[in-house]
């Protein structure tokens, strides 16, 4: 009998939230434009606010992840969406992703509601957001390199540095007057970086 009690008990005890549990829920937050409350949030899942700083450490950090997470398939799908081959491919691939930032409404919203916060997330060496995008944009021009379709003008690395750097400053630094969301003008910037010729925006073929 003891033991029949304490398998049900067992049953109806809540299961321990993991750390996907938590990204899935700031995801669903995110992608709806409402603020990231990390108390809120660990109370809905029954944990402790240690834990999630203790799986993240820090509330920027969780944040970071969450749009990782959103801007990888963006990515994704602007490489395989993208036309030409080499330069042309990787301009292409960049323009078309560039774009789906600036029109995320998510990402805007974070941006607009809480700017410090926002440029630190997504700017910030020592953050989530920069690192991963510097690598997987250096990964898409080695391949090109790799497949003898385009000749990078320095190595893949500090050119993807530069790419991200780049999209940062003409996406969300307003210092500039007029600088911020000009995604034309950072596709005619970034042509000349690669080094490929005809920067005029070509039309979009979905």
């Amino acid at each position: 009998m003891a033991e029949a009690l304490s398998s049900r008990s067992r049953r109806g005890r809540r299961a321990a939230a993991s750390r996907e549990d938590v990204l899935r829920l700031v995801m669903h937050r995110y992608l709806r434009g409402r603020r990231i409350d990390v108390q809120a949030i660990a109370a809905e899942l029954g944990l402790g606010r240690t834990t999630v700083y203790r799986w993240f450490g820090s509330r920027e950090m969780l944040i970071g992840e969450v749009i990782v997470r959103a801007a990888e398939p963006l990515l994704r799908e602007a490489r395989e969406r993208a036309r030409g081959e080499g330069g042309e491919a990787l301009l292409d691939t960049f323009d078309r992703f560039n774009r789906s930032l600036a029109d995320s409404p998510a990402l805007r919203q974070f941006v607009e509601q809480e700017r410090d916060a926002a440029l630190r997330v997504i700017t910030s060496g020592a953050g989530k957001v920069q690192p991963r995008m510097v690598a997987l944009i250096a990964e898409l021009i080695a391949r090109e390199v790799q497949a003898g379709s385009y000749v990078a003008p320095v190595d893949p690395a500090t050119l993807g540095y530069a790419i991200v750097r780049l999209a940062e400053a003409f996406l969300f630094n307003d210092a500039v007057a007029g600088m911020r969301g000009d995604v034309d003008r950072l596709r005619e910037v970034e042509a000349a970086i690669l080094g490929v010729s005809g920067a005029t925006r070509p039309p979009r073929q979905r």
